[in-house]
């Protein structure tokens, strides 16, 4: 029987590089997988975009309102089904993808976050942690060298800790290019929260 697996780590963990290996994988045995991507992430717009250029185009963008099993064609699906930053599905949409996996037999690999810069979940995180058959963190590094487990959002180069959990290409107040994310350890991320929260007083 198929397996939901969920694959999650924090930024720069090479989550869509592994996505687009996979897909590729999958096409040079002759199979086909299909990609798809929520609609909120418009950063490369119908893309995958990974940081180190490379790239692949998606074949659903997905809305919240979507309903996966009625975008898909049921009666022609693929070897398997790759979701690019999953932790934006709804968790009916999760659901929606288990069922694949146990009712028509094909294989979902989703890769995400599991928390954003303010170590609250994703709505989407949370469903796959419980529901996923399998579950892998892949894993990056921090500026000190420990494991990377947290996101941490930088404006002008500064970290910061309040404002909206999703902000994607220049949506909000600030430019896309004033917001950039970092992947640290817990330690540094604490450290860095302790000195905002004392620098804002």
């Amino acid at each position: 029987m198929a397996k939901l697996y969920f694959r999650y780590g924090a930024m720069n963990s090479g989550k869509s590089t592994a996505l687009i290996q996979v897909a590729f994988n999958y096409e040079q045995r002759g199979m086909k997988a299909i990609l798809i991507k929520p609609s909120i992430d418009t950063k490369g717009g119908d893309k995958v975009v990974n940081r180190t250029g490379y790239e692949r185009k998606v074949d659903y963008l997905i809305s919240r309102d979507d309903n996966i099993l009625e975008v898909l064609d049921l009666n022609n699906l693929p070897d398997a089904i790759l979701i690019d930053e999953a932790q934006f599905l709804t968790p009916k949409q999760v659901d929606e993808l288990y069922r694949i996996t146990k009712l028509y037999d094909v294989p979902v690999l989703a890769y995400g976050l599991r928390a954003n810069f303010q170590q609250e979940p994703f709505e989407g995180s949370p469903r796959l942690l419980l529901i996923a058959d399998s579950i892998e963190e892949l894993k990056t590094i921090c500026r000190c060298g420990k494991k990377a487990t947290q996101n941490m959002r930088l404006l002008n180069g500064k970290p910061v800790f309040e404002g909206d959990a999703i902000y994607i290409d220049g949506s909000g107040e600030f430019t896309y290019e004033s917001v950039t994310y970092e992947s640290v350890c817990g330690e540094c991320y604490l450290k860095f929260k302790d000195e905002a929260l004392k620098n804002n007083k």
